[in-house]
C-alpha cells in the first residue's frame, strides 16, 4: 500500500499512542534528571516583555512565572531563565526562546514535572548530543539549518505511521528542515534487520529513499523475495543488490547506527532528535517545535 494512502485511522492511532509515550521497544530515557537545578535566590521576575502570555489564564501565568524563576538559564549562567531573559546585558540568546517554550508547555496543559522534563531535553546543559551524519542518507535540503535525526525500525508499526508524517513535515518546511535516517532494528522484530540491510544495499545504488518508502508502505511483505522484487521495481542491479545485502560493510553500517542509538539512550522506535536534542513531545507538536527552532 502506498504510504500516502494509508488509512487515516493508522495515523490517528499513531498520534494517540505515541503521544502517550508508546513506541516499539518501549520508551526513550533521556538519562537526565527532570529538574536541571535551581538558580540562587534572586528578586522574582513577574513578566518577560518578549513573551506573549495573552492566551494564558491567571493561574497559568503564575505557573509560568514560577517556572521561569525556578529554572536555570540554558547558557549555564547562575541565574534564572526569567532573570536572563530580562537582563539586557546578558549575552545568552537562548533565554527568551526558552521562556517562550515554557509558555508553550504551560499552554498545552502539562504538569510541572512534565514541563521540566521537556524543558531539560531541549535546553538542559547535558542533553544535547553530537550525532554522526556524514555519509548518511538525507532527505530535504542538505544545507537546511534544522536537522531531524530519526532512529527507526522497518517492522515497527509506529515507525510506519511516522514515515508519512515526517514526509509531510519536510514538505511543510521545504528547504529549511532536513531528515537523516538511522537504522535501529529491534531484536524482537525478526525481519527488521534484513529490511535494514535491504535499504542500505539499495542506498549503494542511489535508491535509499525509494527503498525506504517501499518498505514502510509494505510492512507485511519484508521477506527476501520481497526485497528482490522491490529492487527490480526500482530498476536496480539485483545481483549486486543481493551481494550488498550480504556484505560485512552493510552490516557494519547498521551496527554503527545501533551503537550510536545506544550511546544516546534510544530504547524504542521511532526516536527523533532535532538539532541534537531528543524530541519528547507528541508528534502533533512537531511542526510547532520546528518553527521555534527556525526562529532562534
Amino acid at each position: 500500500m502506498d504510504s500516502a494512502r494509508r488509512p487515516v485511522w493508522v495515523l490517528v492511532a499513531f498520534l494517540a499512542t505515541f503521544s502517550l509515550g508508546a513506541s516499539c521497544g518501549g520508551k526513550v530515557d533521556p538519562n537526565t534528571p527532570a529538574t536541571p537545578g535551581a538558580p540562587p535566590t534572586q528578586a522574582r521576575v513577574e513578566s518577560i516583555p518578549q513573551v506573549d502570555l495573552a492566551d494564558l489564564t491567571g493561574a497559568e501565568k503564575r505557573v509560568f512565572a514560577d517556572l521561569t524563576n525556578d529554572l536555570l538559564s540554558p547558557c549555564g549562567e547562575p541565574v534564572s531563565v526569567a532573570r536572563c531573559a530580562t537582563d539586557t546585558a546578558s549575552r545568552c540568546n537562548q533565554c527568551v526562546p526558552a521562556a517562550r517554550y515554557l509558555a508553550h508547555l504551560v499552554t498545552e496543559g502539562y504538569e510541572r514535572a512534565e514541563i521540566e522534563t521537556h524543558f531539560n531535553a531541549r535546553y538542559g546543559r547535558d542533553t544535547k548530543y553530537e550525532l554522526r551524519v556524514d555519509g548518511l542518507p538525507i532527505r530535504g535540503a542538505p544545507m537546511a539549518t534544522v536537522m531531524i535525526v530519526e532512529f527507526s525500525d522497518f517492522e515497527c508499526p509506529y515507525c510506519g505511521a511516522a514515515a508519512p508524517l515526517l514526509e509531510r513535515t519536510l514538505r511543510e518546511f521545504d528547504g529549511r528542515v532536513k531528515l537523516v535516517f538511522k537504522n535501529y532494528p529491534l531484536d524482537q522484530h525478526v525481519r527488521a534487520m534484513p529490511a535494514a540491510r535491504a535499504v542500505v544495499a539499495a542506498g549503494k545504488q542511489g535508491k535509499f529513499w525509494e527503498m525506504h518508502d517501499l518498505l514502510f508502505a509494505n510492512q507485511q511483505a519484508l521477506e527476501d523475495e520481497d526485497f528482490e522484487r522491490y529492487a527490480v521495481q526500482l530498476g536496480m542491479d539485483v545481483e549486486r543488490f543481493k551481494a550488498d545485502m550480504a556484505s560485512p560493510d552493510t552490516q557494519a553500517r547498521i551496527d554503527a547506527d545501533k551503537a550510536e542509538g545506544r550511546r544516546v539512550h534510544v530504547e524504542g522506535t521511532p526516536t527523533l532528535f532535532i538539532n541534537g536534542r531528543l524530541f519528547t513531545e507528541p508528534p502533533t507538536q512537531l511542526s510547532g517545535y520546528l518553527r521555534q527552532e527556525l526562529e532562534r
